[in-house]
């Protein structure tokens, strides 16, 4: 089983690479199935459900966020019809929508989670590690993964090494800066961030000047984000569906 992951989606730059790119890399990685991290896909923070379909309609199987989901305040009215989004498990408001899902891949019951850091985040309302701990416990499937949605390196580290016989995937997300870290620990895939797919030349998916502006001189500035070429971060993990383990994982980062 090949589970291809695309980071965090930044603006229309990064949605356009996506939608370009997403058939070219399904067949090269041989995907079974197509996760994409979509939490800044919307002006750079959020998602909406016209975006959501954009994904779907393009091949993705299978759309995660972060602590951006609920940035545009529409989804919180369409999120229940969105029937494979999948908003942070650890975060309110806890009554909309669903943490984790459980997908038909190959015959397999593929249990998809996204889960909220604590280390420097405001929104995690529960310990992530219990939170996994608890889906492990409650959702039968015969396969986890974890979209772990966090700022320290540390924190998704332990994480990874903490389940590292219960999952066969766990993937960084958030801090858009792909990192060249890609193991096999224990029975999982792991990166402690995968990348963004948003504008190259940038910060971090943002307009370069505007950022300046802010650190710099201090001025207050709106979001804006980059609309320069984007470049494509990701991984696909291969998965030997007998023996439930992950055997390989590779980085994928697409330059403009």
């Amino acid at each position: 089983m090949n589970i291809l992951f695309l980071g965090d989606v930044v603006g229309k730059t990064g949605r356009n690479a996506v939608i370009r790119q997403i058939d070219f890399l399904k067949k090269k990685y041989n995907a079974d199935f197509t996760i994409v991290n979509g939490e800044n896909a919307a002006h750079g923070k959020g998602i909406t459900s016209r975006i959501y379909h954009q994904f779907i309609q393009c091949g993705v199987d299978c759309i995660t966020l972060g602590n951006h989901a609920f940035s545009k305040s529409e989804l919180k009215m369409e999120i229940d019809q969105l029937d494979v989004l999948i908003r942070p498990i650890n975060m309110e408001p806890t009554h909309l929508g669903q943490g984790y899902r459980v997908f038909d891949v190959m015959g397999y019951k593929l249990c998809i989670m996204n889960v909220l850091g604590k280390v420097f985040m405001d929104k995690a309302i529960a310990d992530p590690f219990e939170t996994v701990r608890n889906v492990l416990t409650n959702v039968k499937a015969d396969f986890y993964f974890v979209d772990f949605h966090a700022e320290a390196t540390s924190e998704k580290i332990t994480m990874a090494n903490y389940f590292k016989n219960d999952l066969i995937g766990l993937v960084g997300t958030h801090t858009h800066v792909q990192t060249a870290d890609e193991q096999i620990i224990g029975s999982l895939g792991y990166i402690t961030d995968v990348g963004m797919c948003g504008a190259f030349e940038s910060v971090l998916g943002r307009d370069t000047d505007e950022v300046i502006e802010n650190f710099v001189y201090k001025n207050k500035t709106r979001y804006t984000v980059s609309e320069n070429p984007s470049m494509i971060c990701g991984v696909c993990i291969t998965v030997d569906v007998l023996s439930k383990k992950a055997t390989n994982i590779q980085r994928i980062q697409i330059r403009p």
